[in-house]
């Protein structure tokens, strides 16, 4: 039991640190196409269905001012990090329950670490 907790513990700590490194932030871009249809990434860039993302990365969950979040988001406490995206994006519902977000995940760890470079850069 120790054994296998040890070896998800390391699995998900190499995952956590090795998107950026392994990433195609263009490929990312090609992933990002079913986002833009309810989120922007540019400064200044308005809310749709979704939040505007810039400045994503060490912002608070649910924080973005005049856009309507589910409670569950206001209330998760969750700060956006290469981590806790990755394990968003691979399945928002189970991630934080409660979330309206409709985007039922990405099942490739590579396109979530293809679409994690690209927000990097998009985003900031």
């Amino acid at each position: 039991m120790r054994r296998t907790a040890a070896i998800l513990v390391l699995g998900s700590m190499a995952f956590a640190a090795t998107p950026s490194a392994a990433a195609d932030p263009e490929a990312g871009k090609a992933v990002f196409n079913r986002c833009r249809i309810c989120h922007t990434v540019e400064a200044g860039g308005h809310s749709g269905a979704g939040p505007n993302l810039h400045g994503l990365f060490g912002r608070k969950v649910g924080s973005v001012e005049h856009f309507a979040y589910s409670p569950a988001m206001k209330n998760s406490g969750v700060v956006w990090d290469e981590a806790t995206l990755a394990s968003y994006l691979h399945g928002p519902k189970q991630f934080i329950p409660g979330t309206r977000m409709a985007f039922p995940g990405i099942a490739s760890d590579k396109e979530v670490a293809d679409l994690l470079a690209y927000l990097r850069e998009a985003t900031q």
